[in-house]
């Protein structure tokens, strides 16, 4: 089948042929641009754009990278389009979390059975839910532990280097580059936590994607809701972390930045506490945001987390 590419020149020709010339108008000046090239590095495919930035730390400049879902959408309910379904065929493989964070993938995967997956989340000792439709699942926001994301860098630097061995030293040097940046920021937030005592180590948001980091850096953590994809909101989940909150004296709770945080506000009002931000989890932000990238994300939930807890207001 002629690409895009190859027909836009076809009709040119036939034009030429048959003497169609456009005349020129006087005195005009006309500029001409020459059309994008094509990126013809082969493309992997993630489903969201956390994902999408770790594999492009590995990568670099010798593959495309790209996140099926754009930043800011939700992950968990997503509903793919045809047109992701042709950036699938596209694709020379797919990265994705696992854990049951995408609940449509089966479906997906199925519509493109000769483009490979390669579950990132393989190697690490899952948190299960405690309660809700998913009690007893797998919690799937294993990233938001730094320690889990050096397997998912490594995951990501064997799944390369299968698809690219020639391009083997390259990932493998990225990968070790990142893992390190990775290990840097974990000792710098263990040390910007350490002054919090222990009746101020509370993390309170709407969804419990918490549960890894929590563990890590020995934090309490408060949920509304266990999963984005369970029921949200609801008056007895309201109910029930206002009195916690107003039970340990919490200061501050916070919401993530692709739910509604309506939920989380009342209890803020209702319980005395302040409402002191916006956590970010399934999605990283626009490039001018506060977490472009995923190193971005732990600095600014962190430094969201301690200005909440302290009382102080956000810069």
């Amino acid at each position: 089948m002629p690409t895009m590419r190859g027909l836009s020149w076809l009709l040119v020709g036939i034009l030429l042929l048959g003497g169609c010339a456009v005349p020129a108008a006087e005195n005009r000046q006309e500029t001409h641009s020459s059309p994008t090239p094509r990126d013809e590095r082969p493309l992997v495919l993630t489903t969201f754009t956390v994902l999408a930035d770790m594999a492009q730390q590995v990568a670099g400049d010798r593959l495309r990278v790209e996140s099926l879902i754009k930043p800011g959408a939700e992950v968990h309910s997503y509903e793919f389009t045809p047109s992701d379904l042709v950036r699938g065929q596209e694709a020379v493989l797919i990265l994705e979390n696992g854990l049951g964070l995408e609940h449509w993938g089966d479906r997906f995967y199925k519509s493109l059975p000769n483009v490979p997956k390669v579950t990132l989340t393989e190697g690490i000792t899952p948190i299960p839910i405690q309660e809700g439709t998913y009690r007893g699942q797998a919690n799937p926001h294993a990233w938001m532990s730094p320690q889990n994301a050096l397997i998912y860098v490594e995951n990501i630097r064997k799944a390369l280097t299968n698809l690219d061995p020639a391009g083997a030293k390259i990932y493998a040097a990225n990968a070790k580059a990142y893992q390190a940046q990775i290990r840097a920021l974990d000792q710098e937030l263990r040390q910007a936590l350490a002054p919090l005592p222990a009746h101020k180590r509370y993390i309170v948001t709407c969804e419990g994607a918490f549960s890894y980091l929590a563990r890590e850096y020995d934090l309490t953590e408060v949920y509304l809701w266990p999963l984005n994809a369970d029921q949200e909101g609801t008056p007895r989940q309201i109910a029930r972390v206002i009195d916690i909150v107003r039970r340990q004296q919490i200061p501050a709770v916070f919401c993530e930045s692709t739910v509604n945080a309506n939920p989380q506000q009342q209890v803020a009002r209702e319980s005395g506490a302040t409402f002191a931000g916006i956590f970010y989890v399934d999605s990283l932000s626009p490039p001018a945001g506060n977490a472009p990238t995923y190193l971005d994300l732990l600095k600014s939930n962190i430094n969201t987390l301690i200005r909440g807890l302290s009382g102080r207001t956000a810069p």
